[in-house]
């Protein structure tokens, strides 16, 4: 058997991090491997481009060498730019998205690290595909590309050969997961603990801070929504939400969801999990006192609908993002 060959496509703007994170992790493995005593071939890794010189983003020049066949590409992310400059961005990077759609039609195996998402969908790679990127861009994919079938809560997606990947870390789910694939899941476990990555990651829901999300910026919309974020201690009513707003439910529905793209009851569903993992990250108080606090007299109900927005139970996620010190009772 010969080595994985493993090509990270670099590209003015990059993000360096993204460029030489999975290489890293890959050497970590091979170490790893040749201590357990497993003789396969490891990988052999080259930053390549179709440029003679790449400055990363923030100016650091990075040594590339020339495309060359591989049986992996992987492409790092970049730094997003304001939506009007994203497609000058893309248009900029022309040679790249030739060389990510030539090498996807030599049968290489194509691999995105969060935004370099863009560049595969640019490329056409991820027409009718499944594909994921950082929740916080997700969005801006879907509406410049809506032939791609955008799985955003996901952390690795992989679609006959073609992988997308969630945000910067996410980078190292995938390599773990190539890891396990060309050297077993004992070397991947080792290499994970060695590394202190999180191996059992399943999902980027427990990461999304919706304070950072765009909003549709619709007077209505926004009215209403404030209007939930100060009640939403209180039994959720749609008839009396409607009365407060002086209008029908039926109009209130169709307004909101025009507007928000989504019904309010989601949007409060959604804000009361906001709330409740702030007081699990900051505060001892009980998963059913702060059930109460967000609306919900029933801690079982509060558990499903929080698993099923975060992915975790109220105490697993307390479990994982509690910060150091809360004390909090009151």
């Amino acid at each position: 058997m010969s080595p994985l060959r493993v090509s990270v496509l670099a590209y003015p703007g990059c993000f360096a991090s993204e460029v030489y994170g999975v290489p890293d992790l890959l050497t970590m493995a091979a170490h790893v491997a040749a201590a357990r005593g497993d003789g396969r071939p490891a990988y052999e890794v080259t930053v390549v481009s179709p440029r003679r010189r790449v400055a990363a983003s923030g100016g650091a020049g990075l040594d590339v060498s020339a495309v060359r066949p591989a049986d992996v590409l992987i492409v790092p992310g970049f730094e997003p730019p304001p939506a009007p400059d994203l497609a000058a961005t893309l248009a900029q990077l022309g040679p790249e998205v030739a060389t990510i759609r030539a090498q996807e039609a030599a049968g290489t195996a194509v691999v995105s690290i969060c935004v370099g998402a863009f560049l595969l969908a640019e490329a056409g790679l991820l027409d009718g595909r499944g594909a994921t990127t950082s929740w916080l861009y997700a969005d801006r994919l879907a509406r410049r590309y809506p032939g791609v079938r955008l799985c955003p809560e996901s952390l690795v997606v992989t679609d006959r050969g073609v992988t997308t990947t969630a945000g910067f870390s996410a980078m190292y789910d995938f390599a773990l997961q190539l890891i396990r694939q060309h050297h077993g899941p004992g070397v991947a476990r080792s290499t994970a603990r060695i590394a202190l990555v999180d191996d059992a990651r399943s999902t980027q829901a427990p990461y999304v801070d919706s304070a950072l999300l765009p909003t549709p910026g619709r007077e209505f919309s926004l009215s209403v929504k404030r209007w939930l974020d100060q009640h939403l201690d209180a039994r959720y009513d749609l008839a009396a939400l409607a009365r407060e707003f002086h209008v029908s439910t039926r109009t209130l529905l169709r307004r909101f969801g025009e507007e928000a793209g989504e019904s309010p009851l989601a949007y409060v569903q959604a804000a009361r999990v906001q709330r409740a993992r702030h007081l699990l990250e900051t505060t001892e108080r009980t998963v059913a006192r702060i059930a109460a606090e967000v609306g919900y007299r029933d801690p079982g109900t509060f558990t499903g609908i929080f698993a099923r927005h975060t992915g975790r139970r109220p105490r697993e996620y307390r479990a994982m993002f509690q910060r150091g010190g809360a004390r909090s009772t009151g």
